[in-house]
């Protein structure tokens, strides 16, 4: 299984969309900081995940959620509560 997830960092206002196989695991390396693009934003909390049987679908996803209209998507539909 597959996983689209949404990262939001509290402190500084900011999503973050990834694709992983294992989204708790993914996490603790944001907030290790990790990841090059991520680290200056820490600390990150899981806010969405959908999953997909296969990669290519779910990069789809996570494609869509990067462009305007998801972004969009995210604002209309996800809490950042």
């Amino acid at each position: 299984m597959f996983y689209v997830y949404i990262i939001f960092s509290d402190n500084f206002k900011r999503t973050y969309k990834g694709l992983t196989k294992d989204v708790e695991k993914r996490l603790i390396q944001h907030n290790l900081k990790q990841n090059k693009s991520t680290k200056a934003y820490t600390p990150w909390r899981l806010i969405h995940k959908e999953g997909f049987e296969t990669r290519i679908e779910a990069r789809e996803r996570e494609k869509y959620l990067k462009t305007g209209v998801g972004r969009a998507y995210i604002k209309n539909f996800i809490t950042f509560e």
